[in-house]
């Protein structure tokens, strides 16, 4: 059995704060449960923290940032110093050249009451605009340079483009901290064959994996009495439910006498491949079940079943970001 302290952690992904598309959020119903979540999370050792400056529906767009910054900001001053809130920043298209993302940046950290610790390109241009990526990657590393922001990440980046943007990067003496993709036992590409794992291991690049649990379907069980989501959440489950037996099966068979359950099966999953899963967590009880993941790992043979499972033609695949690059 690996390690623990050979394990990436786990970290808090935040995609739902103020997301009411997908994920239902209403601030009267869910801000004070959110608050308890993250309290949750500075009490069982949660540091790293995801959000985007895109998270949160229509009016509500910064929203995510806005709690995570209130919240924050309601810490100990000793616990604020050992967090990293990351936000990715989106590569819209009116946001062009070296200074692209200034006003965007300081709209974030005025959200985040100045608690951001890294800077995140949110996505890739490269299969639409691939000329308006290296400016902007330049004034992301302006904003490290100048110690405005402690670190620099990506998402959304296959191996080509990161090693373009590893080059561009070097030749400044900026680190890339992580590299954010979706990676789950259903988007299990990143293993392929030269694929993003082997690249970040090579170029020494944390890997972040966001949807570890396919937006909660592989947290569930067969037969699970709680309602199948509302909406694209729901109509994505029953689509994909079909094929989720025998992979469920063996995901059941490991998570028996473990704690955690099925998710911590597919957040463990993630870490034994080398990624640090960041699962959305919007409750203390989520918060306690990513915790208890913590306390164990797969072993070989578990994790290479579950390989062979994830990696078979026809098995269940979640949907491909439209902006993942090459």
């Amino acid at each position: 059995m690996t390690r623990e302290a050979d394990q990436p952690g786990i970290g808090v992904g935040t995609w739902a704060w103020g997301n009411q598309f997908l994920w239902g959020y209403d601030p009267k119903r869910d801000d004070g449960l959110l608050e308890q979540t993250f309290q949750r999370c500075l009490e069982l050792d949660f540091r790293f923290f995801d959000t985007a400056d895109s998270y949160g529906t229509g009016r509500l767009n910064g929203r995510s940032e806005l709690l995570l910054g209130r919240f924050a900001m309601q810490a100990s001053t000793a616990q604020r110093q050992q967090l990293c809130i990351a936000t990715k920043l989106a590569p819209f298209p009116w946001r062009l050249g070296r200074h692209g993302y200034a006003k965007a940046f300081a709209a974030s950290q005025r959200r985040l009451q100045g608690q951001m610790k890294r800077v995140q390109l949110h996505w890739s241009t490269a299969r639409y605009a691939p000329w308006q990526e290296p400016a902007l990657i330049d004034g992301l590393a302006d904003l490290v340079e100048r110690g405005e922001v402690a670190s620099l990440g990506l998402s959304n980046m296959g191996p080509k483009r990161l090693r373009t943007v590893h080059r561009q990067l070097q030749g400044r003496g900026i680190p890339i901290s992580s590299l954010q993709v979706q990676f789950s036992l259903l988007a299990p590409q990143p293993l392929e064959d030269g694929g993003i794992i082997t690249t970040c291991r090579e170029l020494g690049i944390e890997l972040i994996a966001y949807s570890p649990l396919a937006l909660g379907l592989l947290g569930r069980s067969a037969g699970d009495p709680r309602q199948v989501p509302k909406g694209t959440r729901g109509n994505l489950f029953r689509r994909l439910e079909t094929s989720l037996s025998p992979l469920r099966q063996t995901m059941t068979e490991i998570a028996a006498n473990r704690p955690g359950g099925l998710a911590a099966v597919a957040m463990n999953w993630c870490r034994a491949h080398g990624a640090m899963p960041i699962p959305g967590l919007r409750t203390p009880k989520q918060v306690e079940q990513a915790a208890a993941a913590r306390s164990w790992s797969l072993t070989g043979e578990e994790r290479a079943a579950l390989d062979r499972l994830a990696l078979m033609e026809g098995a269940a695949r979640m949907p491909a970001n439209p902006f993942q690059s090459a």
